[in-house]
């Protein structure tokens, strides 16, 4: 009797998913979503270590303890949204850059309070649903002009390599040339050169996993070397949102201000590309575009996006976002929204290990690597970028550079936006520029007489 109603289990399962009709296996999903996991799970690690009060910004940080919880219910509610409702083999997760604006743009250049920045980005969230199940997505899509989307990619990854290699202390700030390599004798920095050497390694072998293999290599190494502290356990209850869910909402009218309203458009610039962007990348991998190039389930899977970051928002961590890791899972078979309930999963049971995650979030050199590997995937744009044009690529470049050396994402892409459309004049080419652009032109510009400091 019990394999009757597990044989009938499964070919609901099948059906539901349409599995079979994309010559794939159950068992075929679960291992894509677990290998989908190993891709991405060292956000449990540096999300906390990003915006939490034991970082960088201390005091003026979010509860470490609440972030890592915050991190795991975002990555397990957002990515089942997109497995059971938008059926992709896409996980989502608070993504990286995104969360380096948070911290560093919004909260520490910009002095805004951690809980009206939840605010911000539940807001861009919501503007973000309402794009994604209307035809002015594809409008939106449209406006931005496509080298200009890839010089924002670039540049995030430049500004999260940057923090990479900050925080590793193999860069360190001078008086005289305002940075300056670091010191090669200090035991954070060498952990931190192992951790890049064996991660790239990783990488280049190949290995599903390899930025959260570099991370336990890392560690063990500085627990042997009395770097890292042993934790006092290695699982616990998650606990810690009730200092963090539902201030999103209680803060939202503080959402509507001069400074806010740069930073909501800054959140959903680049949520609304990167998912796009990720979405169409993993779908291609996957076979699972249209003849024609689209996105089958456009709406729904972009939809399940902004679902994601909203409700990331409430529950207490920055924008969560499609996973470009997901194409760990989709190398190894994964082909339905099955292989992102496999992922959430995994994060469900994660959620119960913050001991462990806690030991590494404390240590910057650890994490650093990640930070600096990351920036170097996110980077590979450049190469897509028309540098033969100047009219691309003078604001591409502006973009790009602007970012980590105003360590600001928000100042890259302003600055971007604001050359674009007087480079295609001066080019007699300002009848390709969308309305929109000269629209984000204007609000940019007055971003930087009247708010900027």
């Amino acid at each position: 009797m019990s394999t009757d109603v597990l044989s009938r289990t499964k070919g609901r399962v099948d059906a539901y998913f349409g599995i079979s009709q994309h010559g794939s296996t159950v068992k075929r999903e679960l291992m894509a979503g677990t290998i989908t996991f190993l891709a991405m799970s060292y956000v449990l690690a540096v999300n906390p270590a990003i915006l939490g009060d034991h970082g960088v910004l201390g005091d003026k940080g979010m509860p470490t303890q609440a972030v890592f919880t915050a991190t795991a219910v975002a990555a397990v509610v957002g990515t089942l949204v997109m497995g059971i409702w938008a059926k992709y083999p896409v996980a989502l997760a608070p993504g990286m850059g995104l969360n380096a604006f948070f911290a560093y743009t919004v909260i520490l250049n910009m002095g805004i309070p951690w809980q009206e920045a939840l605010s911000g980005t539940l807001l861009s969230g919501i503007i973000f649903f309402v794009l994604a199940v209307t035809k002015v997505r594809e409008k939106i899509i449209d406006a931005i002009p496509l080298q200009m989307k890839l010089a924002v990619g670039a540049g995030i990854g430049m500004f999260v390599a940057f923090l990479g290699l900050k925080n590793a202390g193999i860069v360190v700030a001078s008086d005289a040339t305002f940075v300056h390599l670091g010191d090669f004798h200090k035991g954070t920095t060498l952990l931190a050169l192992f951790g890049l050497l064996v991660t790239v390694i990783f990488l280049v072998l190949g290995w599903h996993g390899a930025v959260l293999y570099g991370i336990l290599s890392t560690t063990i190494l500085g627990i042997v070397c009395g770097l890292v502290e042993l934790p006092n356990s290695f699982a616990a209850l998650p606990h810690g949102l009730d200092k963090t869910f539902g201030q999103a909402v209680i803060h939202l009218p503080d959402a509507f201000t001069g400074q806010m309203i740069i930073v909501v458009l800054t959140m959903l610039f680049v949520d609304f590309f990167d998912a796009s962007g990720t979405l169409i990348g993993v779908a291609n991998q996957a076979g699972l575009l249209t003849k024609e190039g689209k996105l089958e389930r456009a709406g729904q899977a972009l939809a399940a996006d902004s679902v994601g970051t909203a409700a990331g928002a409430i529950i207490g961590t920055s924008t969560t976002t499609a996973y470009v890791e997901s194409t760990a899972g989709v190398s190894a078979g994964g082909r339905t929204g099955l292989t992102a309930v496999s992922t959430a999963g995994w994060f469900l049971l994660a959620m119960f290990l913050f001991p462990l995650f806690a030991v590494v979030a404390d240590v910057p050199s650890v994490t650093a690597p990640a930070l600096i590997v990351v920036g170097v995937l996110m980077s590979r744009a450049l190469g897509d970028i028309d540098w033969s044009r100047l009219e691309y690529a003078v604001p591409a470049f502006i973009t790009v550079i602007m970012m980590p050396l105003t360590y600001s994402i928000a100042n890259g892409i302003a600055m971007g936006l604001l050359f674009y459309p007087v480079v295609m004049v001066a080019k007699k080419r300002a009848r390709e520029v969308h309305p929109v652009m000269w629209v984000l032109m204007l609000v940019f510009l007055s971003y930087f007489w009247f708010l900027a400091e």
